[in-house]
């Protein structure tokens, strides 16, 4: 048989079951949307507003949040940012970063039962802190770190 033939008659297949599926009401299109966006976090122009966008207030500094960035980004935009949340009942891990027009950066919903950990990368326009916040049992932790961004990775 041929390749060409077998990937037609595969991808055939693939099709026709996903038709059905979604005539028999078992697949719907919602089920692919994100969650609901949160605006007034995502749209806050400071770090201030945009914890309070997400119910929070002044977060408590903690050492159980391993969090890990570079010292030095030589490309502002991919800077690479790990998190891991030694608290107990992590419910989600939001990333900041202070000196961007939108601080918040992205914001992970941690499922019950999964390790409490995010890798990502984030962008970032200049030097600035870069803010783990974690919310466990209704509390908000955060750590910090300083990351300086070089122009063109030349340093400085």
């Amino acid at each position: 048989m041929n390749m060409n033939r077998r990937q037609l008659l595969k991808s055939g297949g693939n099709a026709s079951l996903l038709a059905v599926l979604m005539g028999a009401g078992l697949l719907k299109p919602g089920f692919a949307f994100a969650a609901e966006w949160n605006k007034p976090a995502f749209g806050a122009t400071d770090l201030a507003g945009a914890i309070k966008g997400m119910g929070g207030n002044e977060p408590a500094p903690s050492t159980e949040i391993s969090f890990t960035a570079p010292d030095i980004a030589e490309n502002g935009a991919v800077v690479p940012v790990s998190i891991t949340s030694k608290i107990a009942n992590t419910q989600s891990i939001s990333v900041f970063v202070e000196k961007n027009p939108n601080p918040l950066t992205a914001v992970f919903d941690i499922a019950e039962g999964t390790e409490p950990s995010v890798t990502t990368r984030v962008k970032m326009g200049q030097t600035s802190n870069v803010y783990a916040l974690v919310k466990a049992d209704g509390k908000f932790y955060s750590a910090v770190k300083e990351v300086k961004v070089t122009l063109g990775g030349c340093g400085g």
